[in-house]
C-alpha cells in the first residue's frame, strides 16, 4: 500500500513542481529524489518497518513477491531517468507533467503488482494505460508520434472492452471478483458435487487471456507493438518497453496463477501456441529491419516469448526467473535506447563507426545487446535459463525448450548487426552531445547486467531474505 499511496502523491507533486520551477533542469532531480523516496516507502513495506494499513477488503494482497517486483520496476525507473532524464526535459513542452504521468503509471504497476480481485486488476491496468496514451503522443508536432497514440488508444479500449467482458463472465460464473477461492470449481467441491467449470467461466479465462497477451504484445495479439513503439518518442519508447512491459507480465503470472485447471489439457495447447507464435513473429521479423528502433521493438516481442515460459511453467524457478529477467531486460533495454536516443540517424547505418568516435557507448551498447541475445556472462543468459530450467521442472514439452533455443540463435543474428556496424564497418556515427555523467550511467548499467550475469544471487537472495 506504501506504493500505490506514494507513487500517487508524487504524480500530484511532480504536477505542481511546473508551476513552481521555472527551470526545466530542476524536475528531473526532483523526480529521481521523488523515486528514492518512493523505494524507500516500498522497501519499509517490505521487511515490516512501516506500512500505511488501508482496508481493501482483500482486494489487495501485498506479497514479498509484489513488493520485491515493485523494487525492481522502481529501480529500473530511476536508472531510466538518470539516463534519460535531461532527453524527456526536451521532448515537449510540458516536462512537468511528463513526469506527473510516469508516476501516475507506477501506481498503476504497484496496484497490478498486488490485486486479488479482477476488479483491481482493471484498474490498475488503466491507471498504468492512460498516461502511456498520452506519452506516446507527447511529441505533438511529429505526425508518426500521433498515429502511435491513436492507435495505442484504440487497440488499448478495443482489448480493455475484452477484458471487461472476460471479467463479467467469470463473475456470473462465480459471483465474486476475488479470484481462486470462490471459483466454481471450490463451490462445487464444497457441496461434494463432481468438480467442473461452467462455459461461462472458460470463456471468461480465455477473453482474459487475449486481453493480457494484448497488453504484453504476445502474438498474434502484438500487431500495434511496432507501430506504436516506432512512432513514440524514444525515450517514452524506453519505458514502455521495460518497466510496463514487465508489469504487465507479472499481473499475467499472477491472474492465472490457480486459474489454469480449469481449461484442462487445452491450456498447454494455448499457451504454447501463442509461445511458438511470439518467438516465430518477433525474431523472423526483426531480422529484415534497418531501422534499430524498430528491430527493438520486434525483439520486445520476441523476449515477450520467452517471459511467457513463466506462466506455462507457475514454479518456484518461474517467480525467480521472472524477477531476474524483468531485471536483465529492463537494465540492457535502457541501455540500448538511452544510447539510441542520442544517435542522430537510428538505422543500421547510423551506427556505423560508433566505436572509434564514442568507445564507451559502443562498448555499453554490446554489453546490453550480448543480454538481450542471451550470451553467457550476462544477466540476459541466466534469465534466459531460469525460464527454460522452470519449464524442464514442471514437466513441459521438450520440443517447445529446444524451439526457444533455436530462436533465441537467431536473434543473435540480428543484435549482432548492430554490434558489426559499430565496430566493423567505416562511417562516422553522429550524436548528439555526451556528457561524462551520461557515460557514467551507461558504464554503471553495463557493469550491473555483467555483475547479475556472473552472481545473479546477489539479485534473488533479496526475493527470501
Amino acid at each position: 500500500m506504501n506504493a500505490i499511496i506514494v507513487s500517487a502523491l508524487l504524480g500530484v507533486v511532480m504536477m505542481f513542481s511546473g508551476i513552481v520551477l521555472k527551470n526545466k533542469s530542476l524536475l528531473k532531480y526532483v523526480a529521481t529524489g521523488g523515486l528514492l523516496i518512493l523505494i524507500l516507502a516500498n522497501l519499509m513495506q517490505t521487511y515490516g518497518w512501516y506500512t500505511v494499513n488501508v482496508n481493501s477488503h482483500d482486494l489487495l494482497r501485498f506479497s514479498k513477491f509484489g513488493l520485491f517486483f515493485n523494487t525492481i520496476a522502481f529501480a529500473a525507473t530511476f536508472l531510466y531517468l538518470i539516463l534519460s532524464g535531461k532527453d524527456i526535459e526536451h521532448t515537449g513542452i510540458y516536462p512537468a507533467e511528463y513526469f506527473a504521468l510516469i508516476f501516475f503509471v507506477l501506481c498503476g504497476v504497484s496496484i497490478m503488482s498486488s490485486f486479488n480481485g479482477l476488479l483491481m486488476l482493471f484498474l490498475g491496468i488503466e491507471i498504468m494505460s492512460i498516461p502511456l496514451y498520452i506519452l506516446t503522443g507527447a511529441d505533438k508536432k511529429n505526425l508518426k508520434s500521433n498515429e502511435a497514440s491513436l492507435k495505442y488508444f484504440l487497440m488499448g479500449a478495443f482489448s480493455t472492452g475484452i477484458m471487461l467482458l472476460g471479467i463479467t463472465l467469470i463473475y456470473g460464473a462465480t459471483g465474486s471478483f476475488l479470484l481462486g477461492a470462490q471459483s466454481a470449481i471450490n463451490s462445487a467441491a464444497a457441496s461434494g458435487a463432481p468438480p467442473r467449470a461452467s462455459y461461462l467461466q472458460i470463456a471468461g479465462i480465455i477473453l482474459l487471456f487475449v486481453s493480457m497477451s494484448f497488453k504484453v504484445s504476445a502474438a498474434p495479439f502484438h500487431f500495434w507493438t511496432p507501430d506504436v513503439y516506432d512512432g513514440a518518442p524514444s525515450v517514452f519508447t524506453s519505458f514502455m518497453a521495460t518497466v510496463v512491459k514487465a508489469a504487465g507480465f507479472f499481473a499475467f503470472i499472477r491472474l492465472f496463477e490457480g486459474q489454469t485447471e480449469i481449461l484442462g489439457p487445452t491450456w498447454k495447447i494455448l499457451i504454447s501456441f501463442v509461445i511458438i507464435a511470439t518467438l516465430l513473429v518477433g525474431n523472423i521479423t526483426a531480422v529484415f529491419q534497418q531501422s534499430v528502433k524498430r528491430m527493438l521493438a520486434y525483439s520486445s516481442i520476441a523476449q515477450a516469448g520467452f517471459m511467457l515460459f513463466a506462466i506455462y511453467s507457475a514454479n518456484d524457478l518461474a517467480k525467480e526467473g521472472i524477477l531476474l529477467y524483468a531485471t536483465a531486460y529492463s537494465l540492457a533495454t535502457i541501455g540500448v535506447f538511452a544510447v539510441l536516443i542520442k544517435m542522430k540517424d537510428y538505422t543500421l547505418d547510423g551506427f556505423n563507426g560508433l566505436a572509434k568516435t564514442e568507445p564507451v557507448l559502443a562498448l555499453t551498447t554490446t554489453i546490453c545487446l550480448l543480454s538481450l541475445s542471451g550470451i553467457p556472462l550476462t544477466a540476459g543468459f541466466f534469465a534466459k535459463y531460469y525460464m527454460l530450467a522452470s519449464m524442464v521442472k514442471a514437466g513441459g514439452a521438450v520440443w517447445l525448450v529446444i524451439v526457444a533455443v533455436i530462436f533465441a540463435a537467431v536473434s543473435v543474428y540480428y543484435y549482432f548487426r548492430v554490434i558489426q556496424s559499430m565496430y566493423f564497418k567505416d562511417g562516422v556515427a553522429e550524436t548528439s552531445e555526451i556528457t561524462g555523467g551520461f557515460k557514467i550511467g551507461l558504464i554503471f548499467v553495463a557493469a550491473l547486467i555483467v555483475l547479475f550475469g556472473l552472481l545473479p544471487s546477489l539479485l534473488l537472495n533479496y526475493f527470501y531474505f
